[in-house]
């Protein structure tokens, strides 16, 4: 029970202080440090080089996301097999920027998946035979093979 209380006042505080919502955790730099075992010495190193994403909150506290747990472990991990600040700064980069290209690619393919739809939708309405004349036997095939994917 009493560790339920102390969840309760803290998740007041923070929505109190910082105007954060409960969905999405939120991390001071000490409760940081604590998850991450690193000193807050060396995050606050690590955020001025970049290397760390923080958000400040109106009162002029630094709140990291979850995810930053996770990216601390990955720069402490490259650090000890010998990488560069420099270089893990540019993984993360291109981390980050592939993540970016596969949720562009996710958009397109909804969105071509949407267009197909429509099409295979009107198609339906087609005589299957007007529609055999008039293209290849490959894009007929390919044709009802969609057909049987999306029903």
């Amino acid at each position: 029970m009493q560790k339920n209380s102390i969840i309760v006042v803290h998740l007041t505080i923070t929505l109190q202080f910082g105007g954060l919502s409960l969905g999405n955790t939120k991390l001071k730099i000490g409760e940081l440090a604590e998850k991450s075992h690193v000193t807050k010495r060396t995050i606050d190193y690590y955020t001025n080089l970049g290397l760390l994403k923080v958000e400040r909150s109106s009162s002029n506290y630094r709140y990291y996301d979850e995810s930053q747990v996770e990216r601390l472990h990955y720069i402490e991990n490259c650090k000890a097999k010998g990488m560069s600040l420099e270089a893990i700064k540019k993984n993360i980069i291109t981390r980050h920027s592939e993540e970016v290209d596969i949720q562009e690619l996710r958009l397109k393919i909804q969105n071509l998946e949407q267009d197909v739809s429509k099409v295979l939708g009107k198609m339906s309405h087609l005589d299957q035979q007007e529609l055999k004349n008039n293209i290849s036997k490959d894009s007929f095939s390919l044709i009802q093979s969609l057909i049987t994917l999306v029903k």
